[in-house]
């Protein structure tokens, strides 16, 4: 699948798609794949405002459990509710289906502090 160009990236794993003062967040095929089968996706912060880089959830894969990152600060208004009866959508579509929250961008200067697709692919290989 490789890395889309019309995302941004942290260096924690997770993607940004930015629509307007919205951004919609997963983690990229390089995390999943590193993580192995997702049994279980735990997001309980639905409503909070989290800054960049705190914790919003885990994911917890047959190897081992993971947590997640904001990479960006924001209020998260919507959860992906489709994870909870199934998280292996994070592993066959990280990029569609298996996204995981939707939050409305509290400072969108931050989104400057991510890394393009060619940054992100360079820094995983």
């Amino acid at each position: 699948m490789g890395v889309p160009n019309n995302l941004r990236y942290s260096k924690e794993h997770e993607w940004v798609r930015i629509e307007g003062e919205f951004a919609i967040v997963g983690i990229t095929e390089f995390a999943q794949g590193e993580l192995g089968d997702i049994i279980f996706v735990d997001i309980d912060t639905a409503g909070e405002t989290l800054d960049s880089n705190e914790v919003f959830g885990s994911v917890e894969a047959v190897k081992t459990v993971s947590d997640l990152f904001m990479p960006v600060g924001g209020e998260i208004i919507e959860l992906n509710e489709k994870l909870e009866d199934a998280p292996e959508l994070v592993n066959t579509d990280p990029y569609g289906e298996g996204w995981m929250i939707k939050i409305k961008i509290s400072d969108s200067a931050e989104l400057d502090n991510l890394l393009d697709a060619d940054a992100y692919d360079n820094f995983i290989n």
